[in-house]
């Protein structure tokens, strides 16, 4: 028997096809079932109970490339978005056009916000439609703009981006400019990060989550925050700038980034290893551009 097959519970075995293209998004929400192995996600067990059916589910349905498979009956229900936080929703539903990237709506009483975007469809705009509609569309850089202007004309929403990666989002109407944040809305400020990007920005909602994008996660591998060495397009001696700058005029609590982990720990804790990382950057060589040797 190898280890994907059932134990002996009832119900229809999960799968997960050779097509993964391991983007870390089923590991994130089903960690007690998948794991990584040769670069690429793989079932460990069946489901123990339904907890972790239901977060196997969540994965299927957020898989980009639709890997993750189950036998007779299908994927059952897994509702999107999926309540992080207060306000703060995981938008499930990942795009392949953005690597499987996370994106979050974020319910407002002046008008909902979804930070970067899920995969188009009929279905998932309807879901935003329950909950009061998206008025703002916060792009944290050109990589993650793919279904924006859809989601955008269906809602009539306005679309912000930094004019370092404008070009991505031609049609955004709210462009960013130089370096210093930006109040876009009460209690939303837009911070530039150039590094990852020309143009690339975290949005601090209420001092207390720091949607960062490209350029910061946690690392499972390294227990700590992070940044995406090995994919860093712009430059990174002033993503390590950018990093500093935003240890030293912002405080939040969660990282919800569009790759890697999301973390929360103290504000205080979380401004100490935002220092950590820049002094590590510091003191290690650059790696070669290779998307494939990200260390989740």
């Amino acid at each position: 028997m190898s280890a994907a097959e059932p134990r002996g519970q009832a119900g229809p075995a999960w799968e997960i096809r050779e097509n993964c293209v391991n983007c870390d998004v089923a590991r994130q929400l089903a960690p007690e079932t998948v794991v990584e192995a040769g670069a690429r996600s793989v079932l460990l067990r069946q489901p123990a109970d339904e907890a972790e059916e239901l977060a196997l589910a969540r994965a299927a349905v957020a898989c980009p490339v639709r890997a993750i498979r189950r036998g007779p009956g299908g994927i059952p229900a897994a509702p999107f978005p999926m309540r992080l936080d207060g306000e703060v929703h995981l938008c499930g539903h990942n795009s392949a056009r953005t690597f499987g990237a996370n994106a979050y709506l974020v319910r407002r009483p002046e008008g909902n916000l979804l930070v970067d975007t899920p995969r188009w469809s009929p279905a998932v705009a309807a879901s935003y439609e329950e909950l009061g509609g998206i008025a703002h569309i916060l792009l944290t850089h050109r990589d993650h703009t793919a279904h924006a202007r859809r989601f955008a004309r269906h809602f009539g929403a306005r679309v912000w981006i930094h004019e370092g990666d404008r070009d991505a989002a031609p049609y955004a109407d709210m462009v960013l400019r130089g370096r210093e944040p930006v109040d876009v809305l009460p209690g939303v400020t837009a911070r530039p990060v150039p590094g990852h990007t020309r143009g690339s920005v975290v949005y601090v909602v209420d001092e207390r989550y720091c949607f960062t994008g490209d350029t910061l996660y946690w690392s499972r591998t390294a227990q700590d925050l992070e940044v995406f060495e090995t994919v860093v397009w712009y430059s990174r001696a002033e993503l390590a700038e950018s990093l500093l700058r935003l240890a030293e005029q912002a405080r939040f609590s969660w990282v919800l980034p569009g790759h890697g982990d999301r973390c929360h720990r103290p504000a205080g804790e979380l401004h100490e290893r935002l220092l950590g990382l820049v002094a590590r950057m510091r003191g290690r060589p650059p790696q070669p551009l290779d998307i494939g040797a990200v260390e989740w």
